[in-house]
């Protein structure tokens, strides 16, 4: 089993160092590395990966911060000069915990801690066709949203709106992102909108009504809108 990974840590040294570690182990993909964690939260919204080497202190955004911004939470091997962010590492269960300067023996523990889970996550996890929900973070805590009762993803920026029955959860994501994660009901209709193909109302020229709310669709993603409709 291999492993994507990325670097998030601002010293060049010790960055280097992991980067040297990650490139001799035969179970690592190194698929970028970073002095900053704003850049690597920008790399994390349009990119999935399995594990993350990650700095705790770090000029701007920090680890932890970095962490509560995760749309999705991968595993996390903190890298610090620090005893003291132990039981924070803790609170945001993380996967391992390395006291700087890493060495190759603590390393290598912390990845085959990593592969286990990794295995164990593999042969408990459902068929992907047959997942029926995400989670999304709010407020700390994930929430179960089922997938049919989602109405549609709306992109407003760095975030996408997902609007439910009565409820609207804002989450930081890019729309590839989403639909990487959602089922086969749901179709990108417009560069701003996703939407649940059993939640159309009607469909006019240009736009589409779910529930109330009126909804561009663009030219280009029209045609697979009417391939997957049942229409007469």
């Amino acid at each position: 089993m291999r492993l994507s990974c990325i670097i998030v840590e601002d010293e060049i040294m010790s960055r280097k160092q992991l980067q040297r570690l990650c490139e001799e182990h035969g179970s690592l993909d190194v698929l970028s590395a970073f002095d900053n964690a704003t850049s690597a939260l920008d790399f994390l919204t349009e990119q999935a990966v399995d594990l993350i080497w990650l700095d705790v202190e770090m000029p701007g955004l920090t680890g932890f911060g970095l962490i509560e911004q995760l749309p999705a939470m991968p595993y996390v091997v903190l890298t610090t000069s620090k005893t003291e962010y132990a039981f924070e590492a803790f609170q945001h269960q993380v996967t391992d915990y390395l006291k700087k300067p890493v060495t190759r023996p603590r390393f290598n523990l912390a990845v085959e801690k990593v592969l286990e889970l990794k295995a164990r996550e593999k042969a408990n996890a459902p068929v992907a066709n047959e997942r029926k929900e995400i989670y999304v973070k709010t407020e700390g805590r994930y929430i179960r949203l089922p997938f049919d009762a989602i109405d549609y993803i709306e992109n407003t920026g760095d975030y996408v709106k997902i609007v439910t029955n009565g409820q609207t959860h804002i989450v930081y994501a890019t729309m590839k992102y989403m639909e990487e994660k959602l089922g086969e009901q749901f179709l990108r209709v417009h560069r701003s909108f996703i939407v649940h193909l059993d939640k159309i109302v009607d469909i006019e020229e240009n736009t589409l009504v779910v529930k109330q709310k009126v909804i561009p669709i663009s030219r280009a993603n029209k045609p697979e809108l009417m391939n997957r409709l049942n229409l007469l």
